[in-house]
């Protein structure tokens, strides 16, 4: 098909005297004429021009060209041109194979010439090559002409260039294949659910505790075992817009060994609207899901129960121990009042002058045989001391610890505490358990003194800081202080300097004295601090026990 360009002024001449002559043709002229010339020129008798049919093809923004039976280009397009960098007289006269490009599979041609053979259309894609060498993806529909016998005359092709369509589809199932990956590989259970409460989305764990429950949809299990702890169902709460999270659920699996805990917390998710409708920003309200969030904590979860566990064994041992001291001492106290009534009868004796030597002897007797089993019974009431392995200790740490558990009382107090740890102390070989109760006797001390201080601000400073060969306590209260003349006193064992003296020994001071000996150390009142008590405590390394 020759290709025509706009009219030239001759040609106009030509179209307009055409028009004139259909306008108003000569007696006789033959109807066939009138009606070829018809189609050749603009007849305004027709509602659609034939030359408008030219133009259309001609203009439209998609590349369109006409082959004859065995591919031979007979006409191309601007838009053509456009795509391919080649001009119309490049291609006309050429096969369409002057686009092919070798990374189309040859099969895909083979299919392509079977349809169009068969005379049916053929759709398709292929890997297009420009005139400059690029290659593009052209999106491609061939569909045969036939002509008045019914057998194929020509081919209409239209193509478009499809590549970005191509590189963004194939950025999204990357973007989403990242996704998947990301999902699979955290170790947190991830499902999305529709509104109906269906699966959507879902990774490895989720598949996982899907195999672990023998196919039993895992959601199911989850929104049971939540509702249930929070006493309604969370589910149609979070999609109604009510989220939840951190929620701890146990969970019985066949085979496994006591509950497996998952913290569960939901999130209500709105997607857009995908409908037509929505293009021009005229958006319905889209379908809500659920993300659903599960970490198995079911480690942590032991762990808590097994430090449960200890604290009431430890527990029941102290109150064990505890119950066995005071039988003791109150045998021991029973055992000592038959020697208090023993002397007290010898001393009635002596005063009315009854007594002789061989009976005060014989009472002396019955006093020493009843001290001594007195004091065996204090002696096997005696809890055996701990052996505790030596190992590297960082004090700071040791404060730290002792300060949180003596958290409450500190705030029933009203104790405003100034913590001021070094910031940088060297570890020290010792017996942590013993630091911590020695800790624990000053701050014990240090409470006590402020307890009975009538002073309205109460306050406990805890310091530390690295000297030479050695690390340095100081426990500081402002309460009423100690005596000069008591401050060695102090650490003597049963020396109790205190107005209540319930349930007090006199033995903190002591054993914290002791402790701090057998780490190399010593511990001493300040003589200089007027204003309450500070007890300075230094340490040295000290080989740990085998």
């Amino acid at each position: 098909m020759p290709v025509r360009h706009a009219p030239e002024p001759v040609q106009q001449a030509v179209i307009n005297a055409l028009s004139d002559f259909l306008a108003s043709p000569p007696e006789g002229t033959p109807p066939e004429l009138i009606e070829a010339l018809s189609l050749m020129g603009d007849n305004p008798s027709y509602p659609l021009p034939p030359r408008l049919f030219f133009a259309a093809v001609e203009q439209s923004p998609i590349a369109i060209s006409i082959t004859d039976a065995k591919a031979t280009i007979l006409y191309a397009n601007l838009a053509f041109e456009t795509l391919t960098g080649y001009s119309r007289e490049e291609v006309l006269g050429q096969n369409e194979a002057i686009l092919s490009n070798n990374a189309t599979p040859a099969t895909v041609y083979e299919h392509l010439w079977r349809t169009i053979e068969r005379k049916q259309t053929w759709t398709g894609t292929l890997v297009n090559r420009t005139k400059q060498g690029g290659d593009y993806l052209a999106e491609l529909i061939i569909s045969p002409v036939l002509g008045h016998d019914g057998g194929l005359q020509y081919f209409l092709g239209m193509h478009r260039d499809v590549t970005k369509v191509h590189e963004l589809e194939g950025a999204l199932r990357q973007q989403k294949a990242r996704i998947e990956t990301v999902l699979d590989a955290a170790p947190v259970l991830v499902v999305l659910l529709d509104s109906e409460g269906r699966v959507i989305l879902d990774n490895q764990e989720y598949k996982t505790l899907l195999g672990d429950l023998r196919g039993k949809e895992p959601v199911d299990v989850l929104r049971v075992a939540i509702g249930e702890q929070l006493g309604m169902d969370a589910f149609a709460a979070c999609l109604d817009g009510h989220g939840f999270k951190n929620v701890e659920v146990g969970i019985d699996i066949h085979g496994h060994p006591g509950p497996r805990w998952f913290s569960c917390s939901g999130t209500p998710v709105d997607e857009s609207d995908p409908s037509a409708r929505s293009f021009f920003g005229q958006q319905a309200q889209g379908e809500r899901r659920l993300l659903l969030l599960a970490n198995e904590v079911t480690g942590r979860r032991r762990e808590i129960e097994r430090a449960q566990l200890e604290h009431l064994r430890a527990s029941l041992a102290e109150q064990q121990l505890m119950h066995g001291m005071r039988e003791a001492l109150a045998a021991a106290i029973y055992q000592i009042q038959v020697p208090l009534n023993v002397i007290n009868a010898a001393a009635g004796m002596l005063r009315s002058g009854a007594g002789n030597v061989e009976t005060l002897a014989g009472m002396l007797d019955q006093i020493s045989d009843s001290g001594a089993r007195a004091l065996a019974t204090l002696n096997a009431a005696l809890p055996e001391g701990p052996r505790e392995a030596g190992v590297m200790v960082n004090v700071n740490a040791l404060l730290r610890q002792v300060l949180e558990l003596e958290t409450e009382r500190l705030l029933a107090t009203g104790i405003v505490v100034d913590w001021q740890p070094a910031s940088v102390l060297p570890e020290l070989p010792g017996h942590q358990n013993q630091l911590r109760s020695l800790f624990k006797h000053l701050i014990d001390n240090a409470i006590q003194a402020l307890r009975e201080s009538s002073r309205p601000q109460r306050e406990l400073r805890l310091s530390t800081r690295r000297l030479d060969n050695s690390v340095e306590i100081e426990v500081q209260d402002n309460g009423p202080g100690i005596a000069p003349e008591d401050r060695y006193r102090v650490f003597e064992p049963f020396v109790i300097g205190w107005r209540n003296r319930r349930g007090r020994a006199g033995m903190g001071l002591a054993l914290a004295q002791e402790i701090a000996n057998a780490h190399g150390g010593s511990i001493e009142v300040d003589p200089e601090q007027t204003d309450g008590c500070l007890i300075r405590v230094s340490l040295t390394a000290v080989l740990p026990d085998e």
